[in-house]
């Protein structure tokens, strides 16, 4: 059974709510409270609540987000605000597993772009998207402070210096 949530736009005008049905599994709902319970009905909680959704979710869903506005008393376009500022919120889903290749210039001259199209070809996916089965999500980066490994790619933290085409497949083995 799914538990209806709704987001509320004009949140704190009455005369002024648009309501559109969202639904979540119940067992979600669950977690969501009990992340909400940690932390006081205030305001300041925005960014921490929102640290721990992310954490527990890999993104920030929309109907999470409606939630938390409600809990907190604030309009649900605040609480989109602060979610879309800040690089370590995503309102799109991501991967159990995040790739980042650098394309710094050492990385680069390197055949840092030759990673990234075998990546993408091996994942079916371009930079910045994630794989249907939530697994992998692909981004790149300016950089990140290894040249002497380059090229780099990083996973889940993991360094994976002085990679080749050869090598992507071995190290995608290992994530599973």
């Amino acid at each position: 059974m799914d538990v209806k949530a709704f987001e509320i736009i004009e949140h704190n005008n009455p005369k002024n709510r648009e309501m559109r049905d969202i639904s979540s599994p119940d067992d979600e709902i669950v977690k969501v409270e009990s992340i909400l319970e940690r932390y006081p009905p205030n305001p300041k909680s925005l960014i921490a609540i929102l640290q721990d959704l992310q954490t527990e979710y890999n993104y920030l869903p929309e109907h999470m987000l409606i939630l938390v506005a409600e809990r907190l008393g604030l309009p649900l376009s605040q609480v989109y605000r602060v979610a879309t500022f800040y690089n370590a919120f995503s309102l799109e889903p991501k991967g159990k597993h995040l790739i980042s290749v650098c394309l710094g210039t050492a990385c680069h001259v390197r055949g840092a772009p030759r990673i990234v199209e075998r990546l993408q070809d091996v994942l079916r996916i371009e930079v910045g998207q994630t794989t249907p089965d939530r697994k992998f999500t692909l981004q790149t980066v300016n950089c990140l402070g290894a040249c002497a490994l380059g090229p780099l790619i990083v996973i889940d933290g993991k360094y994976y210096g002085r990679m080749t085409s050869t090598k992507i497949e071995k190290v995608l083995k290992s994530c599973e």
